[in-house]
């Protein structure tokens, strides 16, 4: 029997060798908990047979079987039946764009694949440049150079050099080990050459793409998937990057044939600010990048983007020229980190469009960045390319034969245009989350997944807009603030938004700090400033665990950011100046001041986590709920983001009700278990407050029997108070289920949140 999802609770799972488990049987012994807080639906971390050791389970080895090392099929049975005998279902996250080969014995059919070349039954499998090698071979970039071929070594039927082993097709064994290689279905060189034989998850070598356009990969990659639905194991899915694939909505049509009418399937599409998810799609909705732009923004004080702005522009910066920049990490991006899959688009073109241009790989990248999209051939986004084109042209006339060029292969529709999209998601991610959210440091709680910090905030009417909108369109989409990906926790961008309130304070904090303790860089150190400051303890008190995630997370920083360092070439001089600067930070008298800081900011930063949290547990959408957030979360980007969760904390939390996140939480989630047609189906209706901080206040109802208000802005709203402003209740009595106070008719702000800056009302 499905259960309807009205809430999710996602739980990172991972095998006891990744260093600590956390199992289906772990699993299954916090159900009690979970079913007492509200949710209706785990939402399960990918559980197919991921590599060994692996912490996240998305490098999948074996898309048949399920994970052995999280309990297998008999656990997720136990745990499934565990579940729906409370009422409660489970949703699974699944990865069908590519899987892991890093260690290349642990996947049979990359294996396979290695061993007989294209007479391997798998070789269809994969997305194999077989062209790139004049003799047909798989390029794989796995050496520090081409020379080190000559160091290869012959044992029995592998050929191995240090820790990488790979198979010897059989017969060729004889030899020394370059001659042996010299004899394989593969390729082995340098991996700065920057070639590769096959499509990867973006750049990311140990990844292979997937062929899920072919039918036997979908049925074989699928079947383990649909028992889990004919069987009643799993009543919804989360599918992982569809935009890698070759026809995401193709095969989604699929997925719902295969799945049936009532799976919840919702996609990791992210969607930038002005774009709407395609219609057509056969899903429930996003995961929910869009909604955390939108409630995260709504606490932004626009008023704080002209200081914050030149602040950054003391670090040497001239922040009206970050669109140049972006645009210009788009195309290194094109031709350097991903230059391997532009090759091959290249040579798709030319052999669609039966004619070449010198500047046709200066074309594709400069085409690219004018797409703002991860990619735009689906049905509703058609108007892009051509725009894009056009743009393109104008802006760089010379490119425009090359241009035609491009023109004349995408007519076709076949695989030039499919590369041309693959390759354009992977250039937005590398060029955006993976390096310019880096590198912007105005304000970084907006440097979000789905996010675009030049747009500083969401303003109330736009949504409320949306909100209303996807009520409509999409009312079972994934609502969300914190994921496995997001580069902060839901709590610390609240901290960190709350700056935005306070320009002028923060910049002096920067000035002040910076003299005390000067940072290797002044760009880098602005970026560093405010997570540190999101992070950073109430008390004071930075303890071993806190520093050491501060300085893995500061080296990933200044990594991803690319100006000063990189994961390809690191700057052994500049990262351990970061690494000491960190240290004077944590051990000087810098740290005085930001426990200053924090303490009188903190209580603002509360108001608004607990703002966002109730919204985005309110608002049109599926809420989930990540892992350990139900309390107060200072979690930094992956890995920090998945460290263990202490659920005897959480409850006793539970069982208290006086931690007001954990009370917002459960209350929210608890309302939704007793009016789901309010929450699933019911009209989205903003209330306008009145009065003269009536700015502070965002308000709504649910159907009719549901009012949502949240306060915002309290710096500002701390000196004048909330004097004559109220919220309109329609006709009934109305009882906030957090505090308990009964309220009707025009009712003042100053009572309703008396106790806490947010309310949550039902009508009696």
């Amino acid at each position: 029997m499905a259960f309807p999802v009205l809430s999710t609770y996602r739980l990172q799972l991972r095998g006891p060798s990744s260093g600590f488990g956390f199992t289906f049987s772990d699993a299954e012994n916090i159900l009690e908990y979970l079913d007492s807080l509200g949710v209706s639906h785990l939402y399960l971390s990918p559980i197919l047979t991921a590599a060994h050791g692996s912490s996240h389970g998305y490098d999948v080895t074996d898309p048949t079987t399920v994970s052995a090392e999280l309990g297998g099929a008999d656990g997720l049975a136990r745990l499934s039946a565990a579940a729906r005998a409370r009422g409660m279902g489970v949703i699974v996250d699944i990865v069908p764009n590519h899987v892991g080969i890093d260690k290349p014995q642990q996947n049979i059919w990359w294996w396979d694949v290695l061993r007989y070349g294209r007479n391997s039954v798998y070789a269809a499998y994969f997305d194999v440049d077989w062209e790139l090698d004049e003799d047909g071979r798989i390029v794989l970039p796995l050496l520090g150079s081409d020379a080190d071929v000559a160091d290869l070594k012959v044992d029995g039927e592998l050929l191995t050099l240090g820790d990488l082993a790979l198979p010897i097709a059989p017969g060729t064994g004889s030899g020394t080990g370059a001659e042996v290689h010299d004899r394989q279905h593969y390729r082995l060189v340098g991996w700065r050459r920057g070639v590769c034989g096959y499509r990867r998850f973006f750049s990311i070598t140990s990844l292979a793409g997937l062929r899920q356009e072919d039918d036997t990969v979908f049925e074989v990659t699928h079947a383990e998937v649909a028992r889990w639905f004919s069987e009643g194991l799993v009543d919804g899915v989360r599918i992982d990057h569809p935009d890698g694939l070759s026809d995401p909505s193709g095969y989604l049509c699929r997925l719902r044939e295969l799945l049936g009418p009532k799976a919840w399937i919702v996609i990791e599409k992210i969607l930038a600010a002005d774009e709407a998810l395609d219609p057509t799609l056969p899903v429930a909705g996003t995961t929910g990048y869009d909604v955390l732009r939108e409630v995260g923004g709504l606490f932004i004080d626009p008023d704080g983007a002209p200081q914050l702005s030149a602040l950054v522009e003391t670090s040497g910066l001239h922040y009206h020229a970050m669109a140049a920049m972006l645009a210009g990490l788009k195309i290194q991006a094109a031709t350097d980190t991903l230059a391997s899959e532009l090759r091959r688009l290249r040579r798709k073109i030319v052999a669609a469009a039966g004619a070449d241009h010198p500047l046709l790989p200066e074309a594709v990248a400069a085409l690219l960045t004018h797409i703002g999209v991860y990619r735009c051939d689906y049905p509703s986004l058609a108007a892009i390319m051509p725009t894009a084109l056009a743009e393109t042209s104008s802006a760089a006339p010379e490119l425009a034969p090359a241009l035609q060029v491009i023109a004349t292969a995408l007519a076709q529709g076949q695989e030039p245009d499919t590369r041309l999209q693959q390759l354009c998601g992977a250039v937005t991610a590398k060029a955006s989350e993976d390096c310019y959210f880096y590198r912007d440091a105005r304000l970084v709680s907006l440097n979000e997944v789905g996010g675009e910090p030049h747009r500083f905030g969401v303003d109330a009417a736009e949504f409320h807009h949306r909100a209303a909108t996807r009520a409509r369109l999409w009312p079972q989409t994934m609502t969300t603030l914190t994921t496995h990906d997001t580069k902060r926790g839901e709590d610390v961008r609240a901290r960190i938004g709350v700056l935005s309130q306070v320009p002028s304070l923060w910049s002096e904090f920067v000035g002040r700090v910076e003299t005390q303790a000067p940072s290797p860089d002044p760009a880098t150190g602005q970026f560093l400033w405010q997570n540190i400051f999101g992070v950073w303890p109430v008390s004071g008190e930075v303890g071993d665990k806190l520093r050491d995630r501060l300085h893995a997370y500061s080296e990933k920083a200044i990594r991803e950011a690319a100006w000063h360092t990189s994961w390809n070439d690191p700057n052994t001089a500049f990262e351990q100046a970061v690494h000491r600067w960190l240290d004077i930070v944590l051990d000087g008298p810098a740290a005085e001041e930001l426990t200053k800081l924090v303490t009188q900011l903190n209580p603002h930063a509360t108001s608004d986590a607990l703002g966002q949290k109730l919204l985005a547990l309110t608002v049109p959408g599926v809420p989930d709920i990540y892992q350990g957030t139900e309390l107060w979360d200072d979690s930094l980007v992956d890995p920090d983001n998945r460290r263990e969760v202490d659920y005897a904390i959480r409850r006793d939390a539970l069982n208290a009700l006086q931690h007001p996140k954990i009370r917002v939480t459960t209350t929210a989630l608890r309302l939704r278990r007793a009016r789901p047609d309010s929450f699933l189906h019911g009209d989205y209706i903003p209330v306008l407050a009145s009065g003269d901080a009536s700015d502070h206040i965002v308000a709504f109802r649910r159907a009719d029997d549901i009012l949502v208000a949240v306060t915002r802005w309290t710096v500002r709203l701390q000196d004048t108070g909330w004097g004559n402003t109220a919220i309109p209740l329609p006709e009934g009595t109305w009882t906030d289920t957090l505090t308990g106070a009964v309220a009707d008719g025009k009712t003042s702000a100053a009572v309703l949140f008396a106790d806490l800056p947010v309310a949550l009302l039902e009508r009696s």
